[in-house]
């Protein structure tokens, strides 16, 4: 649930609103959770029947050869890129004016100065503790909590400040998905570390489909709180924020706003730690070359973590100076999706050969997945799929280049 709670649910009700306005808003959440539930299964069914760290990376060099690993690799690293710079742009977003950074200059400083400052932290090997990480996640949940608690008390005494059902625009809904996709995210991380799961064959399913399913339900309430709580949601920098005000006055908007903060700092911390080992997996012959892989004494891929650092902070200042966070939000799922698509085919290719115990029911999931990704990808508009084609394209050239080099 720290994976899934990040920023995305912080901001994405008034880019929601934007482009499918009022109570309608909630069917594009029930919408891509329906889409999520086959990449879920597929999730689910490889990491249980994988018994070992990977993912991903690990599936896809056992259905098509290392060629197929490393792109997928390379997709889980750039899937992570996005998220992360999305994660310190809504960070600084929500603590910008608060601290003072009004101008776009003063928080492309600001994001890069905690970019830098936590890496280095990281490079140090800090360890955060299974104890620690629950702690942050119960703290930031906290305040949604609360807040749900508060809207289920007033809700009957609130005005109505929307129609129930208000006219889509066009593709409104298709555009709205990847924002929604954004905040959903994170469900796919749970078979990552299934080596070191205990039962993981029953663990890993159950926590995969758990995340999913409660992240949605979450998201649903959150959505339909701020509909009615805000007349005005579309125009809110801070819809969570503004909603809890709206809903228990000025005491309550500042604990929900100070929960983003937390949710954002929480889940940097994490994103900035596990991103380097992404690319660290491909730090071997025939990938990018062992100096990428190569761990420090205190475990940290320290070249992958100097390399994530150069182009989280490109991004972040790139989206600060000429983005959106929108935009972000969309290129990071874009990007996830092509994982997803590449699980399922992982899945796919596994189960036509009766490999790891899977059969004909699983066959049926991989084209049930590319049809979800294919309609959530129709939401995305052609710059965000060249960019993210365009970097894809640079990992396969680094690639040829350290094969040529010999390394």
């Amino acid at each position: 649930m720290n994976g899934v709670v990040g920023v995305g649910i912080f901001f994405a009700p008034a880019t929601v609103a934007a482009r499918v306005p009022g109570f309608a808003g909630l069917l594009v959440y029930a919408g891509v959770a329906l889409a999520c539930v086959p990449v879920a299964l597929c999730y689910a069914r490889l990491g249980s029947r994988f018994d070992e760290d990977g993912g991903p990376y690990v599936w896809a060099h056992a259905a098509f050869g290392p060629a197929a690993a490393f792109g997928v690799g390379w997709v889980a690293w750039v899937s992570s890129l996005f998220s992360t710079a999305s994660v310190v742009v809504g960070l600084v977003s929500a603590t910008a004016e608060g601290l003072g950074a009004t101008t776009p200059g003063a928080r492309i400083a600001l994001a890069l100065a905690l970019v830098s400052a936590l890496s280095l932290l990281l490079a140090t090997g800090l360890r955060l503790s299974a104890r620690v990480w629950s702690a942050v996640t119960l703290a930031k949940l906290a305040p949604l909590a609360l807040l749900l608690a508060v809207a289920a008390w007033r809700w009957g005494s609130l005005p109505a400040a929307t129609p129930a059902l208000a006219p889509v625009a066009s593709g409104g809904a298709l555009a709205a998905s990847l924002t929604v996709l954004f905040a959903l995210q994170g469900f796919e991380v749970v078979p990552v570390p299934a080596g070191q799961v205990r039962a993981s064959g029953r663990a890993v399913p159950l926590a995969t489909l758990a995340a999913l399913a409660i992240g949605a339900t979450l998201y649903l309430a959150l959505h339909a709180l701020c509909v009615r709580a805000l007349p005005a949601l579309a125009s809110s920098a801070t819809p969570l924020a503004d909603a809890a005000a709206a809903l228990g006055g000025r005491t309550l908007g500042r604990v929900v706003a100070a929960g983003t903060s937390l949710s954002a700092l929480g889940i940097t911390v994490g994103m900035l730690a596990m991103t380097p080992r992404y690319l660290a997996a491909l730090g071997r012959p025939g990938a990018l070359g062992a100096w990428l892989g190569r761990a420090s004494a205190h475990a940290v891929p320290l070249a992958a973590v100097a390399v994530t650092w150069g182009a989280v902070s490109a991004v972040v200042a790139a989206s600060l100076a000429w983005g959106s966070l929108a935009r972000l939000f969309a290129l990071s799922s874009v990007s996830v999706l092509v994982q997803y698509a590449v699980t399922a085919a992982s899945l796919g290719r596994l189960a036509s050969r009766g490999e790891r115990g899977l059969g004909r029911g699983d066959r049926l999931l991989a084209p049930l997945v590319g049809v979800a990704c294919a309609l959530i990808l129709a939401g995305a508009e052609p710059i965000e799929l060249a960019l993210v084609a365009s970097v894809l394209a640079l990992g396969l050239v680094a690639r040829a280049a350290v094969s040529r080099g010999g390394a």
